[in-house]
């Protein structure tokens, strides 16, 4: 059995409209409370998954800002990788090229974030990277968001860190995503599982799919490997 739970959220916790699933809360809670850790994986804000993590009852295990930032436990000191100055230029020449367009990029949470930049999907991520060739970012399309990200930085090499912290190694994880950004996550954890949803690039890494989506596969997924 694994000694440890790391997952993603949207989409994989969520049905597709982000509306968590009951089940696979349910049966995180279950794995909390047999004390077994519990990691969320987001590229939401630290705020968020905090408030999250709370409601659903971990420890305050986190990734955050699809590997910008981790922490372990609640009270921990908030690990902070990449140079966010340079994903706000890399930000400001997308609305510079585009603002003649008449197109009107939408901000997320950008006064929470410490080491991203994130905004809707209303331009062509293809576009995007054309025009950033020359700067060292990277544009991630989780298809939630577009995010703007220091290279290297990933949900896996922040779980390889985050894993020091708790005494353990990142193939001791269950892992659990659904995107072409949990693929780095998924493929260090010792078994990688994905719902029914999830992506060509999630599915050929995983170990198992599970045969319903969103976060009924997950609950599925956690009463197998964790029973």
């Amino acid at each position: 059995m694994p000694k440890a739970f790391v997952t993603d959220i949207d989409g994989t916790l969520t049905d597709d409209r982000r509306r968590l699933s009951t089940h696979a809360v349910e049966e995180i809670r279950r794995v909390v409370d047999a004390g077994i850790p519990v990691v969320l994986a987001s590229g939401n804000t630290l705020c968020f998954i905090d408030a999250l993590s709370k409601m659903i009852g971990t420890e305050g295990d986190v990734i955050a800002e699809n590997g910008g930032v981790y922490r372990r436990g609640y009270t921990s000191t908030n690990h902070v990788d990449g140079d966010r100055n340079i994903c706000l230029a890399a930000y400001q020449r997308i609305v510079d090229t585009f603002k003649p367009t008449g197109e009107q990029l939408q901000l997320y949470s950008t006064e929470y974030r410490y080491s991203d930049v994130a905004f809707a999907r209303d331009i062509d991520v293809v576009l995007i990277r054309d025009l950033l060739t020359d700067m060292p970012v990277q544009v991630i399309d989780t298809g939630f968001a577009i995010h703007l990200q220091s290279p290297g930085l990933s949900k896996g090499a922040a779980l390889e860190k985050l894993a020091k912290l708790m005494d353990l190694s990142a193939g001791d994880f269950l892992a659990a995503g659904d995107s072409i950004n949990d693929v780095s996550l998924l493929s260090l954890a010792g078994i990688a599982v994905v719902p029914a949803n999830a992506s060509p690039e999630a599915r050929a890494v995983a170990d198992c799919i599970m045969d319903r989506p969103f976060g009924e596969g997950m609950a599925d997924a956690l009463v197998k490997y964790f029973p």
